[in-house]
C-alpha cells in the first residue's frame, strides 16, 4: 500500500500567537476528495496551508509521501503544490510589478511567483496546454491585476495545474464564480480528479462543491472531526424599503468608458440611480460588474468624454465620496492585510481611510461596540487583520461598510467567505439601514446573497448594459440569477 500523499499525526499550529490547529491527525490518501467545511476562523485555511507546505506544525508531524518518497521536508511540497484562494491572489494585486497571466503560469512550473526567465519550448507548450484546459487562451497577455476577481480565480486554478500536482489544494474556490464558470471549472476539477489528483476543498457553501465521491471534514476551533454539512441557513425573513425611484439623482453616469490594461474593462455605459432605489447588478465574470462598482465608487474614473456625477455630494472629492459612500469588495480586502487591528479597520470608516481610524467619538466606538455585538466581532477588535481569516476580515469589512450609515453601500460580491449564519447576520442589518436613508446596490451570482426588496436590475454583458428593469417587491425574482 503506497505512502499517503500528506500524513498528519497529533499535529498543532500555532500562528500569531494564537493556536490555530490543535491535535490534528490526517491522511490524505492518492486520489481522495476531502471537503472541510466550518465557521469563520475555524482553521480550514490554516489547515491547507499545512498541507500546501506554507506553515509548519509546533508539535507532532507532518509527513509527504509525494512522487513515491517520503519525506519530512516540505520543500517539494512548496514548489509543486499551490493553494488556489484569495491570498494567492493577493500576492499579485498587492505589488507594483506587471504580471501576465503566461507570467503567472509559466512561473508556477517551476514552483515560483514570478516570472524571471526566458521560456523554455516545453514550458510554452505547458502553457498553452493548460491555458485550453482552464479557458485562459484570450488572458495570456492581460496583467493579472486588471482582470475580475472570476478570471483571477480561474488564472490561480491554471497556475496549480501547471506542475501537474498529485494534490490539487481549493480555498473557497466557488466564491467570485459565475454560475456558468462554477459549472465549468467544476467539471474540470472532477476531470482532474478522475485522471488520479487528489483534491482538497475548504468551502463555506458545500452545495456547490463539485460532484466528487467526498469525504466531508468539520474543522472549528482548530480540531478536525467527521462530520457531514448542515443544511442551508434559512435566509432572514426581511424586506428592503424602497420605491419604484423616480426621485432625486445619485448618481448619474454618462457615456462612460473605463480602460485597464489598454483593455476596454467597461463601457459605454448610460445609467442612473435614483432616491428610492435599490439595485442588483448580475453578469458573467469580466462583464464589467466590478469596474461599475469602482467607478460609481470613485476609486476608478471614466475615459475622455465619459462622466459620473454624484449630486447627492455636497462636493464630489474623495475624502467626501469616502464618507458618503460604504464599499465592500476583493480589492479592498486585499488591501487591508497589514498590521491594522479590527477596532481600527472599523473605526475608519468616518474617515474614509483604509485602515488608519482617528480617536472616535463616544458615540462612534458605540457605534463599532453595537456593530461587533451583533455580528459577533468582538474578539477580533483587538486583533492584527493579517492574523485573520478571509471570513472573519471580511465581516470587519462589511461592519466598517456600514458603521457610518452611507448614503450608498456597494457590496460587489460583499458576502464571499461568510459561513451561513455571518451572511444572515449582515443581511439582517439592510432594512435598518435602508429605512434610515441608505441606499443599496449589490452585485451578486447567487440569490440569497440579494434580499428581497431590491427594486432595480441591471445585467451586464461584454462591459455593456444587456438591459435594465425594475423588479417585483417580492422575491421571485432572485430564483435563477443569470
Amino acid at each position: 500500500m503506497s505512502a499517503p500523499l500528506v500524513a498528519l499525526r497529533n499535529v498543532d499550529v500555532i500562528a500569531g500567537g494564537d493556536t490555530r490547529l490543535r491535535g490534528v491527525t490526517l491522511d490524505v490518501p492518492r486520489g481522495a476528495a476531502l471537503r472541510l467545511w466550518g465557521p469563520n476562523g475555524g482553521g480550514k485555511t490554516t489547515l491547507l496551508r499545512l498541507l500546501a507546505g506554507e506553515v509548519a506544525p509546533v508539535r507532532g508531524e507532518r509527513a509527504y509521501g509525494l512522487g513515491g518518497e517520503v519525506q519530512r521536508s516540505a520543500v517539494r511540497a512548496r514548489r509543486s503544490l499551490r493553494l488556489v484562494g484569495p491570498d494567492a491572489e493577493a500576492f499579485y494585486l498587492t505589488r507594483e510589478w506587471v504580471q501576465t497571466v503566461q507570467d503567472v503560469l509559466l512561473a508556477a512550473l517551476s514552483g515560483e511567483r514570478l516570472n524571471l526567465w526566458e521560456a523554455t519550448p516545453g514550458a510554452q507548450a505547458r502553457v498553452a496546454e493548460v491555458a485550453a484546459l482552464t479557458g485562459l487562451g484570450a488572458l495570456l497577455g492581460r496583467d493579472v491585476r486588471t482582470l475580475s476577481h472570476g478570471q483571477r480565480r480561474r488564472v490561480m486554478l491554471g497556475a496549480a495545474l501547471m506542475p501537474a500536482p498529485e494534490l490539487l489544494l481549493l480555498d473557497e474556490f466557488t466564491d467570485g464564480l459565475s454560475p456558468q464558470a462554477r459549472a465549468e471549472l467544476g467539471a474540470l476539477i472532477a476531470r482532474v480528479h478522475a485522471s488520479g489528483v487528489a483534491v482538497v476543498l475548504a468551502t463555506h457553501r458545500p452545495e456547490e462543491a463539485p460532484a466528487l465521491p467526498w469525504r466531508t471534514l468539520r474543522v472549528e476551533g482548530g480540531v478536525v472531526t467527521e462530520a457531514a454539512p448542515d443544511g442551508p441557513a434559512p435566509s432572514p425573513a426581511l424586506m428592503l424599503p424602497g420605491s419604484s425611484g423616480g426621485g432625486e439623482v445619485l448618481v448619474d453616469v454618462q457615456d462612460a468608458v473605463v480602460y485597464r490594461d489598454g483593455h476596454r474593462a467597461l463601457g459605454p455605459v448610460r445609467w442612473t440611480w435614483r432616491a428610492g432605489e435599490h439595485w442588483l447588478v448580475t453578469g458573467e465574470n469580466g462583464s464589467g460588474k466590478s469596474t461599475l462598482a469602482r467607478l460609481i465608487a470613485g476609486e476608478l474614473h471614466p475615459a475622455l468624454g465619459g462622466r459620473v456625477q454624484r449630486p447627492f455630494l455636497g462636493r464630489d472629492l474623495l475624502t467626501e465620496r469616502r464618507a458618503q459612500i460604504g464599499l465592500v469588495s476583493a480589492e479592498l480586502g486585499i488591501r487591508q492585510r497589514r498590521d491594522w487591528t479590527g477596532r481600527e479597520v472599523i473605526g475608519s470608516a468616518w474617515s474614509g481611510a483604509e485602515g488608519f481610524s482617528p480617536d472616535l467619538t463616544p458615540e462612534q466606538e458605540g457605534a463599532v461596540e453595537a456593530l461587533a455585538a451583533h455580528l459577533a466581532l468582538r474578539e477580533l477588535l483587538d486583533r492584527n487583520a493579517d492574523s485573520l481569516s478571509q471570513g472573519q476580515l471580511r465581516r470587519l469589512l462589511l461592519a466598517r461598510a456600514v458603521a457610518h450609515r452611507p448614503r450608498l453601500l456597494i457590496l460587489d460580491e460583499g458576502l464571499d467567505f461568510l459561513d451561513a449564519h455571518a451572511r444572515a447576520a449582515f443581511l439582517a442589518l439592510l432594512p435598518g439601514l435602508a429605512r434610515a436613508g441608505t441606499h443599496v446596490l449589490i452585485v451578486a451570482h447567487r440569490d440569497q446573497d440579494a434580499p428581497a426588496g431590491l427594486t432595480h436590475h441591471l445585467h451586464l454583458e461584454g462591459g455593456q448594459p444587456a438591459f435594465t428593469r425594475p423588479l417585483q417587491s417580492d422575491s421571485a425574482h432572485l430564483q435563477a440569477l443569470p
